[in-house]
């Protein structure tokens, strides 16, 4: 099922523009899964002593999209507070990622897939984050 329909289906009006929700949300889970592969790509490198940083700044991306989508996708109770701050959270995480993996795309395809992810999830957090009042 497709993160739009599932929003369409939540019975009462939200705050956020449900079309920008769902690409965030999306965005946010495929980042979280690129980080993870990327991090794991990375461990079966043969200069993963290379790579420790590109690994930890994955893994700390993926537990924030993680998060993030997981707060993204309730609604009862909404607080624009703290989706504001995951979303900021989210669009740093996701820099970091982008920029340490961009340094390394050239020798490593995962890494560079991983990038663009994490461009994308950026974009879409903060094109999100611009709805917030």
């Amino acid at each position: 099922m497709k993160t739009s329909e599932m929003l369409e289906t939540y019975p009462k009006s939200m705050n956020l523009d449900r079309t920008l929700l769902a690409s965030a949300i999306e965005s946010v889970v495929e980042c979280s899964q690129a980080c993870t592969a990327c991090a794991d790509a990375c461990l079966s490198e043969e200069m993963v002593a290379d790579l420790r940083k590109c690994v930890r700044t994955n893994m700390d991306c993926a537990d924030v999209c993680d998060a993030t989508a997981r707060v993204l996708s309730r609604h009862t109770g909404y607080d624009a507070n703290i989706s504001r701050a995951l979303l900021e959270a989210c669009i740093a995480a996701c820099k970091a990622c982008g920029d340490e993996c961009e340094q390394h795309a050239s020798m490593h395809e995962h890494c560079r897939v991983c990038g663009e992810a994490c461009r994308a999830c950026e974009t879409a957090c903060r094109e999100l984050l611009s709805t917030i009042s």
